[in-house]
């Protein structure tokens, strides 16, 4: 069964990423939280892309529904700030 804890491993071992949070308990349905530089200057979709090139495979064949926010160093510090 694919738990969060593979996947935010599969995630940091292909993405550099400044913080990485997977929850989801059925092994069906996750959500994520992703920041990295690596997504800097991307749109949505292509940092969504870069996140799915991580996982390869297992989003096909292990994980039925995946849901993320990603975010960049800088946005994710104003989100943080916004809430403080």
């Amino acid at each position: 069964m694919v738990t969060a804890e593979s996947i935010e491993h599969s995630i940091r071992a292909s993405l550099p990423c400044e913080w990485v949070s997977v929850e989801g308990d059925d092994g069906h349905h996750f959500n994520a939280v992703i920041v990295s530089d690596q997504f800097e200057g991307k749109s949505m979709i292509q940092q969504h892309q870069l996140v799915y090139r991580a996982l390869g495979g297992r989003m096909r064949e292990e994980i039925h529904a995946l849901s993320m926010k990603t975010y960049t160093i800088t946005q994710w510090e104003a989100v943080n700030k916004s809430h403080t």
